[in-house]
């Protein structure tokens, strides 16, 4: 049973389809989930003492919300490139495409740029070297729009 590849002519001219509106809810959420846990549950370590985070069981994760934040992130992206998406047909495709490769390259170059430094950049000063594996994963979500480009 093989899955069946067409897309219908309602799924090319509708702007939210459900994968769109999935592919949507993925990115929110993984925004949300990297702003909540920077800004509320990461607390300040840097203040003397260091400031608790709440709630403590996100705070307990540690550095793995940033792997659910920018996952859950990426996999909106990748569920978007879709043709039955906006994002995934026509133009969409070569715009996300090449934002994913300016915003991957962008994010690498301020790293290094910024690298001696981190400490007045919100997320890059916790994530150190894994800058390099956000701006690269970013680049390869790229690749996945190119994938679909016609």
């Amino acid at each position: 049973m093989s899955k069946s590849t067409t897309i219908t002519s309602a799924e090319k001219t509708s702007l939210f389809t459900p994968r769109f509106v999935i592919a949507l809810v993925l990115i929110l959420a993984g925004i949300g989930w990297l702003v909540f846990y920077y800004v509320q549950a990461r607390g300040n370590p840097l203040a003397f003492p260091p400031v608790e985070g709440t709630p403590k069981a996100v705070a307990d994760l540690g550095d793995w919300n940033y792997l659910i934040g920018f996952g859950l992130l990426m996999v909106g992206l990748m569920v978007s490139a879709h043709p039955s998406t906006p994002l995934g047909r026509g133009r969409g495709v070569v715009v996300a495409m090449l934002a994913c490769f300016l915003i991957g390259l962008l994010w690498i170059c301020t790293f290094y740029v910024f690298s001696d430094d981190l400490s007045k950049l919100p997320i890059f000063n916790d994530l150190g070297q894994w800058n390099l594996v956000v701006g690269i994963a970013f680049m390869a979500v790229g690749f996945s729009f190119a994938t679909k480009w016609e």
